[in-house]
């Protein structure tokens, strides 16, 4: 009957309860916790994407800043820029409907 009387201890109650109280109703439960996990390794793979992309945006500006030929055609196409006297004509495709 030992482990009765070990069970049955206050020390025991007490710690049983507070990691029932730790684990379940605290603020920052387990659940929350794998939450927060989830979220820092989502932000992790968001934060590598990003940085491959100054990688590619820096490449294209050296490229653009190297050619005035290529800055222009780079403006009229993402821009829409024009030249004075210039008329600009978009042609945008049908939506099926």
């Amino acid at each position: 009957m030992p482990v009765l009387r070990v069970v049955r201890s206050f020390y025991f109650l007490t710690g049983v309860g507070f990691l029932v109280w730790m684990l379940v109703f605290d603020a920052n439960d387990v659940g929350k916790q794998i939450d927060i996990y989830r979220k820092w390794q989502d932000l992790r793979n968001e934060k590598q994407y990003y940085l491959d992309n100054i990688e590619v945006v820096k490449k294209d500006r050296a490229e653009l800043m190297s050619s005035p030929a290529l800055l222009e055609k780079f403006a009229r196409e993402k821009y829409l820029m024009k030249r004075p006297g210039e008329d600009v004509f978009v042609l945008v495709p049908a939506t099926a409907e």
